[in-house]
């Protein structure tokens, strides 16, 4: 696993880095600044700069650093399983070559501007605020070089707003942030998101519920809710019922959408549907002969009675919860 880190001036890299090598056994890894590196990321934090060039053959010290990309992501691809961490990600050259990799996760750290001016006065010289802000812009902003398209572009994102190391590293302890499903999904979290793909086609003006139904790790079809064929689309007034604007569970005997599940059983048809079917949902409404399992993401107004009817029926049912990516706030507790 190699874990990058990027972000604004005293966001908390560092300290994440820290953690990462004193709590999970993770390594330091550096990639050499060059004259090509912007000025700003050079003197961003004043962090000493390694001079030593291991491009060639195994480290002899800990913090090792390569004069390029490539042999950056050559030295982790033949030790992928062992940990490491960089913060040497400044352009978007050096993410493509990293993100090309399934071992490599990109994790911004940011803060707001206040705090992190407080840190830098707690370091540095201390500028004046507009000072900081100044540079703090052009360090994100700038569009040659700034780091906000690498920002945009990371995986995690976590916002330090933490006031001391102890709390920062109790809040990380929390987070799970080298779960490795980050990585490479489960099944299950891999055939949820292709139903929330799904789902993502439908119109229905209710709720967007898409479906996937699986046997022995294969897709067999797919499926999202809307109304039946050669009507009009839900959005364009097709079903009175989703577009009358009343609550839910009001006037469910004259919606006209089919259900994401409903598409995705008539697609496979009978005849692909065997007893060790599974049904991956974001909601989950009706049962059908042929599927032993329904996996689904989010709660229905109906749980219980559903619950009941699968249990009858002989289907399992249980709820996932995949590794959450996106937003994070650093605060204790979190």
């Amino acid at each position: 696993m190699l874990l990058g880190l990027c972000g604004g001036i005293c966001a908390g890299k560092q300290s994440v880095a820290d953690y990462l090598i004193a709590k999970h056994g993770f390594q330091k890894l550096h990639l050499a600044r060059t004259v090509s590196t912007p000025l700003v990321e050079k003197s961003a934090t004043q962090a000493r700069i390694p001079h030593h060039d291991h491009t060639n053959g195994d480290p002899d010290v800990e913090d090792v650093t390569f004069s390029s990309a490539d042999a950056f992501v050559d030295f982790v691809t033949t030790r992928w399983s062992q940990r490491w961490v960089t913060t040497d990600i400044w352009d978007e050259s050096v993410l493509d070559c990293l993100q090309r990799r399934p071992f490599f996760i990109l994790v911004s750290v940011d803060a707001p501007v206040s705090l992190r001016w407080k840190r830098f006065k707690q370091s540095q010289t201390p500028p004046s605020l507009e000072e900081f802000v100044v540079r703090n812009d052009d360090h994100l902003y700038n569009q040659a070089y700034g780091l906000a398209r690498l920002i945009d572009r990371a995986q995690v994102r976590l916002v330090n707003s933490t006031s001391s190391l102890s709390q920062l590293q109790d809040a990380l302890s929390k987070l799970d942030l080298t779960n490795e499903q980050r990585l490479r999904p489960s099944w299950d979290q891999y055939f949820m998101q292709l139903a929330s793909l799904a789902a993502q086609r439908s119109n229905c003006m209710k709720r967007r519920v898409g479906c996937v139904l699986v046997r022995e790790k294969r897709v067999i079809s797919t499926g999202y809710n809307g109304t039946p064929r050669n009507l009009k689309n839900c959005n364009e007034g097709g079903c009175p019922r989703c577009n009358d604007g009343h609550g839910a569970g009001v006037g469910l005997s004259t919606c006209l959408c089919i259900h994401a599940e409903e598409n995705a059983l008539l697609e496979a048809g009978r005849e692909r549907i065997r007893e060790s079917s599974i049904l991956y949902c974001d909601t989950i409404k009706i049962t059908q002969v042929g599927i032993s399992e329904v996996v689904y993401s989010q709660g229905y107004s109906m749980d219980t009675e559903i619950a009941a009817v699968f249990q009858e029926g002989g289907v399992k049912l249980r709820q996932f919860s995949p590794t959450r990516n996106g937003l994070f706030y650093l605060q204790y507790p979190l």
